[in-house]
């Protein structure tokens, strides 16, 4: 079994792995979490040692765009560059068909917003991410108004889920950047994804949901015995 340390390694080595993805004059997507930070500093030492240039950034949050702006990463918004050539984000779960979990962070909007946004959606992961089917290992976020948020978790619960309110460590309510809560939903392994994502997605009071559908292109994926880069529609590394 992996060690916490372990486990941090393997997320470095899969972001770098990522990282040499990356050409000098791309417009990337700065992805929110533990494993996409380490693809953050990574790139924030190419640009310092000169080996990229002219490349700018859109981050998926605050929190991102305040350690971009520390580590001297040059930032753009969607508006000046609604096509991104890269963006390099974590995953909460990876099925063996690239479709994902994301949302542990409370970025999911944003981070959904930026990878349609992207040409390449590169997701960067370590082994312990891997499943046989989305729900298996972690529940699936989804980010609600407040007004009215207790009818969608009853309408969540309707559709066979168990919903927690997610709040902060200290007891306080979590919210998103957008002023949202996050309904954290346990499935459990979830048959039909894409039937799941149509019915939340056509919900009123849902403003966005985990399931990542058809948007990974790319898995860096890092483990015991190395990383390994696997592209959408070839074999299986699960």
């Amino acid at each position: 079994m992996a060690t916490m340390g372990d486990a941090d390694r393997f997320k470095r080595e899969a972001a770098e792995g990522a990282v040499e993805l990356v050409r000098s004059g791309m417009v990337l997507g700065l992805g929110h979490g533990t494993t996409a930070r380490f693809a953050l500093l990574k790139l924030a030492e190419l640009l310092r040692s000169g080996l990229l240039r002219d490349v700018v950034g859109v981050p998926c949050s605050t929190q991102v765009e305040a350690e971009a702006r520390e580590l001297g990463i040059p930032l753009t918004t969607l508006d000046e560059h609604p096509v991104l050539d890269l963006t390099i984000d974590g995953a909460d779960e990876v099925d063996p068909t690239l479709n994902l979990i994301k949302g542990g962070g409370g970025a999911l909007l944003r981070e959904k917003i930026v990878a349609q946004a992207s040409r390449r959606e590169v997701i960067v992961v370590d082994e312990g991410k891997l499943s046989p089917a989305l729900g298996t290992r972690c529940a699936l976020p989804v980010e609600v108004v407040p007004f009215g948020w207790t009818a969608q978790a009853r309408y969540l619960e309707s559709l066979g889920a168990e919903v927690a309110l997610r709040r902060t460590p200290d007891g306080s309510l979590f919210r998103t950047d957008q002023g949202n809560f996050v309904l954290d939903c346990r499935f459990g392994p979830i048959a039909d994804p894409h039937r799941l994502a149509r019915e939340l997605d056509g919900r009123a009071g849902i403003v966005a949901h985990g399931l990542f559908l058809g948007l990974a292109t790319d898995l860096f994926v890092a483990g015991p015995s190395g990383v390994r880069h696997r592209q959408r529609g070839r074999p299986s590394v699960v």
